[in-house]
């Protein structure tokens, strides 16, 4: 999710801001942009994107989403180090990406030929709402406790435990948490030609 509030990434050792830096620095250069034109094309302060391809800024949420849309690229591709290595996730040791109402873990990141898929551990804070303008992707989320309420396309969807949603993550949308904590599992599914396409800067 993404835009609104204040936002931090919550790391140790600085492992998400050093994936975050050598993945941006590829990105950018792959696609021959230079930091101005990101930061046009982003709306992000070339002060802040030089920080973090540095690996000296604190990466947010809001910029992370920013990014993955601004470059067109799943998110798992800008944070994760590449393995092929079969991996046990255990929650309480994985890296929170902190946004103004919304708590995400990444655990996996799924390929096959037809689609990219990645994983998230997603908690809604209790009377919080996370506003996105959009990103790649289609969004799945699937909510396991509490009531969800998603802003979408100016319409108000209420989900309850059990209850499952689908939609374009290009659209802007919200998430929010009337009553209590929601925690939900996130699906964010990418076809692979939207992976990494090539941006004409304009």
């Amino acid at each position: 999710m993404k835009r609104t509030g204040e936002a931090t990434v919550h790391a140790s050792d600085g492992s998400i801001r050093g994936h975050l830096a050598a993945n941006l620095r590829r990105a950018r250069s792959g696609l021959g942009l230079s930091i101005s034109e990101l930061s046009r094309l982003s709306g992000i302060g070339k002060a802040t994107l030089s920080q973090l391809e540095s690996g000296a800024g604190n990466p947010t949420i809001e910029t992370v989403f920013s990014l993955s849309r601004t470059l067109r690229m799943p998110i798992s591709d800008l944070l994760d180090a590449s393995t092929a290595e079969p991996t046990v996730v255990r929650g309480a040791d994985v890296e929170v990406l902190r946004g103004a109402g919304v708590d995400l873990r990444p655990l996996s990141r799924l390929e096959t030929g037809e689609s990219i898929v990645e994983l998230y551990d997603q908690r809604v804070r209790a009377g919080r709402r996370q506003d996105s303008d959009g990103h790649v992707g289609i969004e799945h989320t699937s909510v396991q406790v509490g009531t969800l309420l998603v802003h979408l396309d100016g319409r108000i969807t209420r989900l309850e435990a059990g209850d499952y949603i689908r939609f374009d993550a290009t659209v802007p949308h919200s998430y929010e948490a009337p009553d209590g904590e929601v925690r939900s599992v996130l699906l964010l599914q990418y076809r692979p030609d939207r992976a990494g396409a090539t941006i004409t800067p304009h």
